[in-house]
């Protein structure tokens, strides 16, 4: 059984307020043909297909001519929701569209039954496990301690009742201890988000999304398949796939990955104004790239955004690393406080403001409030 493993698709997002929906039809179109040459038995989307609860239409209709492309080509697809997703908007028209191939994941209500495919070596069950917190899962199961997400994780499988002497599929959407993150997540407190990965232990497969640099989690088949583009300055080095994993008799599960190109590549330049502008430079060059340009002249370019831009259309972000910012450490200042958790904003706030850090008992209390108020938002 061979299946192709997608996620974090993020239809509808802006990065630095460009939007991606053209560069997202675009990689969409070179992972049907990547498909078309596969030829595999099902197409995983393990969550984010949106990046945003309440999607722009134009992003709706774009995942709406995806599926139904895939449909066309009589493949079972299983979809799931992500933490940037509704689970509710996800799930709807799920048993209609069963008839045509696609499953989608229902809201989570303390039960994933298994949608059974078969082949020459038996069955393969693929369980489609959304995106879910301690809160959502506790509700169903009150007579256990859930108070971890791993705790959640466990339990929500434990209730599988897996068979292992099948071979088992797993789609879901959450953060295993010891990925590494890009910018672009969203990351909760102090780590609190962490799964570990021995509760994955029932299953030949783990089709994971929410990391979005490609990777495996200790064992080959515990794998993050990463985002088909790049959403952040922290993905210029990811090399962007798809994961193609076959599963055979069972203990028998080989995993490769098939190279993605996008449209227009996100990158980052260094140098002085007079050395980015010389057409010797970029002449040749993917020019219209998406970029982050870092000038290094000791004194700032009048209307640099919009000169660079006349040469580099797509220009991002700009910044300048010359002595004048790195005295006041605003060079990468931004990106240095984007990368801490609430918990760590929080303190630092405190620490400021009280002229004393904060005891370990009132750190725990903090993270215990900044959680609950999470959960209720969601």
């Amino acid at each position: 059984m061979k299946y192709v493993h997608l996620s974090d698709l993020h239809l509808g997002k802006r990065v630095n307020e460009f939007s991606m929906l053209e560069d997202q039809k675009y990689i969409l179109d070179q992972i049907l043909h990547v498909i078309d040459g596969e030829m595999p038995d099902g197409v995983i989307l393990a969550g984010d297909i949106y990046d945003k609860a309440i999607p722009p239409a134009e992003a709706v209709e774009l995942f709406d001519d995806f599926l139904f492309s895939l449909s066309k080509r009589k493949l079972q697809t299983f979809v799931i929701s992500g933490n940037h997703d509704s689970p509710e908007r996800i799930a709807f028209g799920g048993r209609l569209m069963e008839g045509s191939g696609v499953h989608l994941s229902p809201v989570y209500d303390g039960q994933v039954k298994p949608i059974l495919m078969r082949d020459e070596w038996g069955d393969v069950a693929v369980y489609l496990l959304p995106f879910v917190k301690p809160a959502h899962v506790r509700r169903y199961f009150p007579e256990k301690a859930i108070e971890s997400y791993t705790d959640a994780m466990a339990s929500a499988i434990e209730a599988m009742d897996v068979d292992t002497a099948k071979r088992n599929l797993l789609v879901t959407h959450q953060f295993v201890t010891g990925a590494v993150r890009s910018d672009s997540e969203h990351v909760s407190v102090g780590g609190a988000d962490n799964v570990d990965v021995s509760v994955f232990q029932p299953f030949d497969y783990v089709a994971l999304g929410h990391i979005h640099g490609p990777q495996k989690m200790s064992r080959e088949t515990v794998r993050y398949c990463g985002t088909p583009l790049k959403y952040s300055f922290s993905e210029v080095s990811h090399k962007k796939s798809v994961t193609v994993v076959e599963l055979r008799e069972k203990g028998n599960v080989t995993v490769r990955t098939v190279a993605l190109k996008a449209r227009r590549d996100l990158r980052e330049l260094r140098g002085t104004y007079m050395e980015l502008t010389d057409r010797r430079n970029y002449a040749g060059t993917a020019v219209e790239d998406y970029l982050h340009i870092t000038l290094t002249d000791e004194e700032d370019v009048p209307d640099a955004v919009g000169k660079l831009r006349t040469v580099y259309p797509n220009l991002m972000k700009l910044s300048y690393d010359n002595a004048r910012t790195r005295r006041s450490g605003a060079l990468g200042g931004i990106e240095r406080m984007e990368q801490k958790s609430p918990l760590d904003l929080f303190a630092e706030l405190y620490d400021k403001q009280n002229n004393r850090p904060m005891s370990e008992e009132q750190r725990q209390f903090a993270q215990k409030l900044i959680e609950k108020i999470w959960e209720e938002e969601e």
